[in-house]
């Protein structure tokens, strides 16, 4: 075969592989636009929206833990003080109007404390320390606040008693939810129209609903959790819930 030959077989191969790469190219172009066309259109036929609704509640339950803590060289000696500041503090709470039911007082623990010198334990005792829990525990949530304002009379007495504070809680929690978890969905629907309507589209069914934590929090608060908050130091409180809601939309 001729050199003219050879170039013209090679110059048909070129041209019918250059067709066939663009014939190629424009399907694989077309089928491209065809799958994320489809793609947009099934990410773009729903809305997820967040619905909120908050209630004020007033706690109605009333926990509060103290701790008695005494020492003395002698352990027998640091017993009768706890035991002294037990008396006192249940004095305090049925004078205050405390039911003595409503007192629980735990058992009596001591440990000995070591001396040590330069980091080393000596072998001697310094003193024994005793303690003893008592819990109260009311439905007058706005008394036990009280006794917990005035507790410091008590402090002045003498007596060695950890006071962190009573925690008030909500009894009704669980029947509040469900009309709360309502009107979340009405606010999330009517985010969703207000969305929808914006950019011309219609609003559909639900697809799917998800449900956040409960927060219960002190009232103006804005902290809230992942796994839901309840604040326990207040007596009026707030109850929110929101709700995920995802909506069918058409144009």
């Amino acid at each position: 075969m001729s050199e003219t030959e050879n170039k013209k077989t090679f110059s048909k191969k070129y041209i019918a592989i250059v067709i066939a790469a663009a014939i190629i190219s424009g399907g694989l172009v077309e089928g491209l636009n065809f799958v994320g066309n489809g793609l947009s259109a099934k990410a773009g036929n729903s809305i997820t929206v967040t619905g909120q609704a908050r209630t004020n509640a007033i706690a109605d339950n009333a926990v509060w833990n103290l701790n008695i803590q005494e020492s003395s060289p002698q352990v027998a000696t640091a017993v009768a003080k706890v035991d002294s500041s037990v008396k006192a503090l249940s004095k305090y709470l049925t004078d205050g109007g405390i039911p003595i039911t409503g007192i629980e007082v735990g058992g009596v623990s001591t440990n000995a404390v070591p001396q040590y010198l330069n980091g080393n334990p000596t072998g001697k005792i310094l003193a024994y320390q005793a303690y003893q829990n008592v819990t109260v525990r009311s439905k007058n949530v706005n008394l036990i606040k009280s006794l917990s304002n005035g507790f410091g009379t008590l402090l002045q007495t003498g007596v060695n008693i950890n006071n962190g504070g009573p925690q008030f809680y909500v009894s009704n929690l669980a029947a509040l939810r469900p009309q709360l978890l309502a009107d979340a969905m009405v606010d999330a629907k009517l985010r969703a129209q207000s969305i929808t309507k914006a950019v011309g589209s219609k609003l559909g069914p639900v697809l799917a609903v998800t449900s956040g934590p409960v927060q219960v929090t002190a009232p103006d608060s804005v902290d809230t959790s992942a796994g839901g908050m309840y604040d326990t130091t207040t007596i009026p409180k707030t109850v929110t819930v929101t709700v995920s809601v995802s909506f069918k939309v058409s144009k």
